[in-house]
């Protein structure tokens, strides 16, 4: 951040919307230790008058993150790649108030190496296959095969029963996210999302199991399609309305009430030996049967 004139060091800082909540007390322990400097790295005075903008750094605490209860099992590992059967809750890698609880650190750490990388991304919410490269040397032909959508993926999602799903549907639009927006939306446009989907087994209860096939890739994605469709997934906060209670609860702690939808098939053609490659989810849904 820059503190500018006029005032004290400590008065610019207690300002600063990046460090809202923190006290003046906290403030004062942290530049005791050392840990407010300019510039040049000298420990800065926070009682000193400021007589022209200066540079200020410091690292904010991280945030307090509940434990996500949930294991993820490794379904394949070799030289090259590990593939996770991610839990949800768990962000596939730092990102906001997500740093510790994401699949990414999990895995460095299981594994002892800072050269995991993933290949691609999940949802905080989603469950499923999640690829990660294991060597720098490697990383750049995984993502490209993710990049290219030179891999196929199927999906599985509870929601409720419709009968008339059941012979699949394709749905085409456009989909926009706008970055500090919770929510995607459809707009008029050029289609830029597809997905096919499909009703494949009566739960018993009023739901149904769901295959959905993605043929593109937007934020919310399939989320945002299954709505539109009348049929929301099972444990949704977002669509088709913001339900702040259950898009709050996790930060709370509580994980009782997760997205019913699960990356159950990841299949492509491995880009350096040149092998079918297929990793099937071992989870239902995330709904007990």
């Amino acid at each position: 951040m820059v503190v500018r004139l006029p005032g004290r060091v400590l008065d610019a800082l207690m300002a600063a919307p990046a460090l809202a909540g923190i006290t003046e007390g906290q403030l004062r322990v942290r530049a005791a230790e050392g840990e407010i400097v300019g510039a040049d790295g000298t420990p800065v005075d926070l009682d000193a008058t400021v007589v022209r903008p200066i540079p200020v750094y410091l690292h904010r605490d991280p945030p307090t993150e509940p434990d996500v209860p949930f294991e993820m099992p490794i379904l394949h590992i070799d030289d090259d790649i590990v593939v996770v059967d991610k839990p949800p809750f768990l962000a596939t890698m730092p990102r906001g108030a997500h740093v510790v609880q994401t699949a990414l650190v999990r895995l460095r750490r299981e594994l002892g190496s800072d050269g995991v990388a993933p290949a691609h991304r999940l949802d905080r919410l989603t469950s499923g296959v999640l690829l990660f490269t294991r060597r720098r040397e490697v990383r750049a032909p995984y993502q490209e095969l993710f990049a290219a959508r030179r891999v196929h993926k199927e999906y599985r999602a509870v929601a409720a029963h419709d009968e008339r799903l059941t012979a699949g549907v394709r749905v085409e639009n456009r989909i926009v996210k706008t970055a500090g927006e919770l929510r995607a939306r459809v707009v008029p446009g050029e289609v830029n999302a597809i997905s096919d989907i499909a009703l494949i087994a009566d739960r018993g209860d009023g739901t149904g199991d769901y295959r959905l096939i993605p043929q593109t890739g937007r934020t919310h994605q399939l989320r945002l399609h299954m709505a539109g469709l009348g049929v929301p997934i099972v444990g949704d906060p977002l669509y088709p309305t913001v339900d702040p209670e259950l898009a709050g609860a996790p930060d709370a702690g509580d994980f009782s009430r997760p997205l019913c939808l699960t990356a159950e098939l990841l299949a492509f053609t491995d880009p350096l030996s040149g092998e079918h490659r297929e990793f099937r989810s071992r989870r239902t849904g995330w709904v007990p049967s």
